[in-house]
């Protein structure tokens, strides 16, 4: 049967290499699953692959858009199910790679039917814009405690969506995650490199530094103009703004970007306790990671 590879995991883990690996390995190409990497301005803050490894595998979805034309995940579902339905076809393996889970379980399992009301939407927006986030953040936390352990909560329009469908429904959106159709015609194999805390924060740590020696300041400077744009309102991106703001000083901002992407890492960490069928690679066993990813995709 057709294999999809699913390479999950924390930012920083090293899915891009492993990915690349198993493509190369199984003679096939990457869809991208993750939701910043498709935007064309953000490149040193998203950790993009870089031109030798875009050239070493053909990868779909980076840079496929730009900042102002927002991707959600049905969007992505719509654009990226004939790409790996293509690559099945044709290379009876197919690898999706990113930490953003919702795009890929969307890709992967489908999508539920979400319920939408623009008034109940505006609402919430009203109450975003005149209280800020904590009020939302709590009736979540309230009324679908599962969902807010694992939902980004920084970002004000996954909050509000999230309880735009429970005010409508009357059901937590873990509710509609759990009745997707899981009826497809490939296998899955989840695969996501288990790295000890302490060495997951420091390789974080030294990623960000990466990235201010690669010019991200600048990089964030030259996209001032659409700060107050969702694709932008993440993490590397929102702290260096407000040091432009003068809310803060250079170094004060590297350490919050740092605080925030172990945040984050934490928040993807709590996603992928969801699965059942995730299998964990080791980084110091005596097997490499990559042998151990392909004993397991032979085996599955």
């Amino acid at each position: 049967m057709k294999q999809v590879i699913v390479v999950q995991g924390p930012t920083a883990s090293g899915k891009t290499w492993l990915a690349i690996e198993l493509a190369k390995n199984f003679n096939t190409e990457i869809i991208s699953a993750d939701s910043r990497q498709f935007y064309q301005e953000m490149t040193i803050g998203t950790a993009k692959p870089n031109d030798l490894e875009l050239k070493a595998v053909k990868h779909h979805f980076i840079n496929c858009a730009s900042v102002s034309e927002e991707i959600s995940a049905a969007r992505f579902l719509q654009i990226a199910k004939p790409v790996l339905q293509k690559l099945l076809i044709e290379n009876g393996f197919a690898i999706v790679v990113g930490g953003s889970g919702m795009f890929v379980d969307a890709l992967v399992d489908g999508l539920d039917e979400i319920p939408v009301d623009r008034v109940i939407r505006d609402e919430l927006t009203k109450e975003f814009n005149a209280n800020g986030l904590a009020s939302l953040l709590q009736e979540l936390q309230e009324k679908d405690s599962e969902y807010f352990q694992k939902v980004d909560r920084e970002n004000p329009v996954r909050v509000i969506r999230a309880l735009e469908a429970i005010r409508v429904s009357g059901k937590k959106m873990t509710d509609f995650q759990m009745n997707k159709n899981k009826s497809r015609d490939f296998k899955v194999t989840r695969l996501a490199i288990d790295w000890p805390r302490d060495e997951l924060y420091n390789r974080i740590n030294l990623r960000v530094d990466e990235m201010v020696e690669q010019g991200l300041f600048q990089e964030v400077e030259s996209l001032f103009e659409y700060r107050l744009l969702n694709s932008l309102n993440t993490v590397g991106y929102k702290e260096i703004f407000e040091y432009f703001d003068g809310c803060m000083s250079k170094d004060q901002s590297i350490e919050l970007i740092k605080q925030h992407t172990r945040n984050y890492a934490k928040r993807q960490l709590t996603w992928l306790r969801r699965y059942n069928d995730l299998h964990f690679l080791y980084p110091h066993s005596s097997k490499s990671i990559f042998e151990q990813a392909r004993d397991i995709i032979e085996m599955n």
